[in-house]
């Protein structure tokens, strides 16, 4: 059995503006790989990132290169498989890992929570405040206090100012904060301990990757969160020491069979395990709440920052998001 390919580039309007320390954006835009095998059609989609060398244009060009895979047919499921050595990991093995899930449910006429062996259930996610003034950051803040979860992107200078801020603004939710490589070793034990002070759960990323040996080193009042220092189930080992937690993104890993690895993998190593996602629509949250349903933190908020969202979509309560209708995904 052989497939057909098809690429779909999608732009979704972003309510207002995402801001985070390396910029801002005001527009998602998604790369959708749909497979079909004449009968039935998967489909998966992928945000590319620059940060880690992405462009729609490189992962399309990745994706297109699957071709001769497809070709040699066989199951979904065993193209899955294959797939894992045959792609990198990155933002477009995730498109077609997830089409591939997709596919491989309604090749079975099942779902892919049964092919997990799992009864996924709603679940709370973060919602997130963009970068901005301290005053700025409390007045958005102060619209989101009602909600359980809230995650503040930081990461420049007056980051303690910022904390203090949003913290005042929701003085009874759990407080995520999102440097995004945004600190440095001079200031990081300053910021640490007015976050500690200020009751924050969690800190994701705060030093660039590239310079995260001195959290061997650094205290850590608050658990540190690895983002951009942690992509696959490789290397896990080397950052046990440095981090307290792991933020697995499908994009990062390329895809949900990856993702499952780690998740087991950061579990046996101690990490509390938190599950991320680029801003996209709920074609991407989608497989991303198959892995969530067994984590510590989860932020898939994606579609709430959008000014609209694919149809069909999840279905969001607030900040409550319940498991995927197959006629979405999986």
């Amino acid at each position: 059995m052989q497939y057909n390919l098809n690429l779909l580039i999608e732009r979704y309007p972003i309510a207002g503006k995402f801001t985070i320390s390396r910029g801002s954006k005001t527009e998602a835009v998604v790369v959708v790989c749909e497979l079909s095998d004449g009968i039935h059609s998967g489909h998966g989609e992928c945000v590319p990132y620059a940060r880690y060398g992405e462009s729609i244009e490189s992962v399309s060009e990745q994706i297109h290169a699957i071709e001769p895979l497809l070709k040699q047919g066989g199951s979904a499921e065993s193209l899955r498989l294959k797939l894992q050595s045959f792609m990198p990991a990155g933002a477009a093995r995730n498109a077609v890992d997830c089409a591939l899930w997709d596919l491989q449910a309604k090749q079975s006429g099942t779902t892919v929570a049964a092919l997990l062996n799992i009864a996924p259930r709603p679940l709370i996610t973060a919602i997130t405040v963009s970068i901005d003034t301290p005053e700025a950051m409390a007045a958005a803040t102060a619209k989101l206090a009602h909600h359980p979860l809230i995650k503040v992107k930081i990461g420049g200078e007056n980051d303690a100012a910022r904390i203090r801020a949003v913290r005042e603004a929701a003085p009874k939710a759990q407080i995520i904060l999102d440097a995004n490589e945004g600190w440095n070793a001079d200031n990081f034990a300053g910021n640490i301990n007015v976050a500690a002070e200020c009751g924050i759960a969690l800190i994701e990323q705060p030093l660039p990757s590239s310079d995260d040996s001195y959290l061997l080193q650094a205290s850590r009042p608050v658990p540190v969160c690895a983002d951009e220092s942690a992509h696959t189930s490789e290397g896990l080992e080397k950052l046990k020491d440095r981090y307290d937690a792991v933020n697995i993104k499908l994009d990062k890993t390329g895809g949900l069979t990856e993702a499952l690895v780690m998740r087991d993998k950061a579990r046996s190593l101690g990490l509390q395990v938190m599950v991320g996602c680029m801003v996209g629509s709920s074609l991407a949250m989608a497989p991303a709440l198959m892995v969530a349903q067994d984590s510590d933190f989860v932020d898939l908020d994606g579609p709430l920052l959008l000014a609209r969202d694919r149809e069909p979509a999840l279905h969001y309560d607030g900040t409550t998001v319940s498991p995927p209708l197959p006629e979405l995904w999986g």
